[in-house]
């Protein structure tokens, strides 16, 4: 349902909600969240882009988390790398479908506003009730 992409960007995300104060570079985030490191840091950029991760270059450099992970929601992460995608005509092109969707395109168009609003919902913090990686991996 979600890409691989959209895998690493929440997984990197949730890693740097876990460290804070701490920044962690792209390798260290890439072995905690079993990432490749150079796919992750095309990731990392598109979310210092989307205004979720800060990056700073140089000794110390790294990324952390541009706000707090109480206000970033899975839906901004999400968005950020990989846009759920609605569906608002249907893709036959048919018709009969002109004013409303099929009903396949409709629930399959439900699937994806039930994911968006989970997603919208739920902040980093939120999905950090039981640690994501092991104490050692931080």
């Amino acid at each position: 349902m979600i890409s691989q992409t959209t895998e690493y960007a929440l997984r990197a995300s949730v890693y740097l909600a876990e460290n804070p104060d701490v920044s962690k570079t792209i390798h260290q985030i890439a072995e905690a969240s079993s990432s490749p490191s150079g796919y992750l840091s095309k990731v990392m950029q598109d979310l210092v882009r989307a205004g979720i991760v800060r990056s700073q270059r140089g000794p110390g450099g790294g990324f952390v988390l541009a706000r707090a992970c109480s206000v970033i929601t899975l839906y901004e992460v999400v968005q950020a790398v990989d846009p759920i995608s609605r569906i608002t005509h249907c893709p036959l092109e048919r018709p009969e479908h002109a004013s409303q969707l099929c009903l396949l395109h409709q629930r399959l168009d439900d699937a994806a506003r039930l994911v968006e609003e989970s997603f919208r919902s739920t902040t980093l913090a939120d999905v950090m009730t039981q640690p994501l990686f092991a104490p050692g991996e931080s």
